[in-house]
């Protein structure tokens, strides 16, 4: 599918998704729980359906009703998988569920679409293999269709911390209903720390104690999942309120704005959106008691903004200095090309093609702001739901009509994108 987005003035109030990142481990920590958990104002996208059919797969089931998942736990020992767990374009629920699937006394197989079996998995194979199970891709080469035989017992692994933050996540998950939990020594700098840091406020939501520890993290075995009564609440998302905000700062009406609702404090990385878009010179204000976060169009000045621990904003960031005067430079991005697609490239390539100066480093993007003006062209967004949000953003201040091929890849983490934008004025056809 195509969308077409065409200059436009927005304003009014949209209220961005429920976490993607806290629905997913939301639905397997429900998992791991005995008896029936409540995940209420859950995200339900494709990638979270992922999570919640391999949830399913491991002997628990998950089963909407009424806006919420009731999920029935599995408990601290899946089963064996009597099918393929086909985790789709999700790499969190692969990842998550690989460690899942180890304490299980038999062999689970995963896969997923192409996109993911490009991915890297390589280190948590390794750590789950040094934990008394064996985990493998049938290619060598580290990348999905993955096979795990367990069950592992726990024990201290050491992994690198600059491929992927989920890694911890999973071993963390896994290792509470462990015989004697698991503890990691990271050999390298941990990127994308705050969404260890979501892991660790979901575990203690669910009873589960872990700790950071002076080389790692540490999690005790023998733990039990359970919620204070049976349920638990996700917060919105701010790396979807992201394309929001930045609409409102790139193309709110005259002495209008966008007002983002459900944008409560939480451990959420993305959150920086918000600091961002202050130093860039946005009129942008957030009551935090409330969760309202208001903006207004502004005059944008280019920034130099690291995303190690943010690589989800790096499209909205390359957005915003395209639009902005000067240079705004994303540094500490390699991770961020192994995401969905290698993002650093595909925005340079998308952005080149709507008009703008950019330069591509290997773990940096910049962007000359001040030698670009936009023109609507036609752009690919590699399957990617973040670059496709992020170039509809873009269609928004562009001179004629833009076009993105994929729009229907926001079912990831926004399946209603384009009607909120849409909603908010924007002439947008997702």
């Amino acid at each position: 599918m195509h969308a077409t987005v065409s200059p436009s003035r927005v304003r009014g109030r949209a209220r961005a998704p429920p976490s993607k990142s806290y629905t997913h481990r939301a639905l397997l920590a429900a998992g791991y729980a005995d008896g029936e958990t409540v995940v209420r104002d859950p995200l339900v996208s494709a990638d979270t359906r992922a999570t919640a059919r391999a949830v399913g797969l491991l002997g628990g089931a998950a089963t909407r009703e009424n806006g919420d998942w009731v999920v029935t736990g599995f408990g601290s020992r899946p089963a064996v998988p009597d099918a393929v767990i086909d985790c789709a374009n999700s790499g969190t629920t692969m990842r998550l569920v690989t460690a899942a699937a180890a304490l299980a006394d038999g062999t689970t197989v995963l896969t997923g679409d192409a996109s993911l079996r490009a991915r890297p998995h390589g280190p948590l194979l390794d750590t789950l293999s040094g934990l008394g199970g064996t985990a493998r891709s049938t290619r060598g080469n580290g990348q999905a269709p993955l096979v795990v035989d367990g069950p592992v017992s726990g024990g201290s692994v050491a992994l690198p911390g600059d491929v992927s933050s989920q890694f911890v996540t999973a071993l963390l998950m896994a290792g509470a209903v462990t015989e004697t939990g698991i503890e990691t020594d990271l050999t390298t700098e941990l990127k994308s720390a705050p969404y260890v840091d979501i892991t660790l406020d979901v575990l203690d939501a669910f009873g589960v104690s872990a700790s950071e520890t002076a080389a790692g993290y540490r999690v005790p075995g023998g733990q039990a999942y359970a919620p204070s009564g049976a349920e638990y609440a996700v917060p919105g998302d701010f790396s979807s309120a992201s394309y929001l905000l930045a609409a409102g700062a790139l193309a709110a009406a005259d002495g209008a704005a966008v007002v983002v609702e459900g944008m409560h404090p939480s451990a959420q990385g993305d959150a920086a959106i918000v600091d961002v878009l202050d130093r860039m010179g946005a009129d942008i204000d957030w009551d935090t008691e409330s969760g309202v976060i208001t903006v207004q169009r502004s005059e944008l000045s280019g920034v130099e903004v690291g995303v190690a621990d943010t690589p989800d904003l790096l499209p909205t960031i390359a957005v915003l200095g395209a639009a902005a005067d000067g240079t705004t430079r994303i540094t500490d991005a390699e991770h961020v090309r192994y995401k969905e697609t290698d993002r650093v490239a595909a925005m340079a390539e998308s952005l080149s093609k709507l008009g703008a100066s950019v330069e591509e480093r290997p773990d940096e993007l910049v962007v000359h702001g001040g030698d670009t003006e936009l023109s609507g062209a036609s752009v690919d967004g590699r399957g990617d739901h973040r670059l496709v949000m992020a170039l509809a953003v873009a269609g928004l201040v562009a001179d004629g009509e833009t076009t993105i091929a994929g729009s229907e890849h926001v079912d990831v983490s926004f399946p209603d994108f384009f009607e909120v934008l849409a909603g908010l004025g924007a002439d947008a056809d997702g």
